[in-house]
């Protein structure tokens, strides 16, 4: 349990170091560490909501309590929506990597090395993306945005298809999974294409 805790906190402060490194040249360090702060807070209300009332749900509850947390940040500091999104998006990948990473060498768990493995690879495609997007013919916007949208939405697609075959792993909800994280990735995609549209 302790150790646990220490990798948690490790790889919180990791995920801060990432989300303040990103926004720190548009905000003062108080506003990108209580922005993180209410992330966190959200985080935990919604890990608490599902271990107290429906554990099945947890990934699903964690989500909405993060959702709720940058929402938090956007109306009490009036941040950028997608400048923010891809700190926190990139943050939380790196974060949730190194959870599985520690879960597979202290479980020898499979599913959380290629948890992990996954993670890795949507992250390289995050930086990959990065350097790239404004170069694409077809996102005449040149927004920033592309990478956090276009990341989760694989990451979501993926979801969905590995709840195809796997159904039960510990986060999925049943086959019902399939359909609220296709769903989610279609949004993310719609909403990429959306901003490709929009004039800078």
């Amino acid at each position: 349990m302790l150790t646990d805790i220490l990798i948690g906190v490790l790889a919180f402060f990791v995920f801060l170091f990432i989300f303040w490194r990103r926004l720190k040249e548009d905000y003062a360090s108080g506003i990108i560490f209580t922005s993180a702060f209410y992330l966190l807070l959200g985080l935990l209300v919604g890990y608490a909501s599902a271990y107290f009332a429906w554990p099945a749900f947890w990934f699903w509850s964690v989500l909405v309590g993060l959702m709720l947390g940058l929402g938090a940040s956007f109306l009490r500091f009036h941040l950028k929506f997608y400048e923010t999104l891809e700190a926190a998006v990139i943050g939380f990948f790196i974060w949730l990597s190194l959870i599985f990473l520690a879960d597979s060498v202290k479980h020898s768990s499979v599913f959380s090395f290629i948890g992990f493995i996954v993670l890795v690879l949507i992250i390289g495609l995050f930086y990959f993306l990065e350097g790239r997007f404004r170069n694409f013919s077809w996102y005449k916007s040149g927004r920033i945005g592309f990478c956090g949208l276009t990341t989760l939405g694989v990451f979501f697609l993926i979801r969905s298809v590995v709840c195809l075959f796997y159904p039960f792993v510990l986060s999925f909800v049943g086959k019902k999974d399939i359909v609220v994280s296709s769903l989610v990735a279609f949004t993310l995609f719609l909403l990429t294409f959306n901003l490709s549209r929009k004039k800078i």
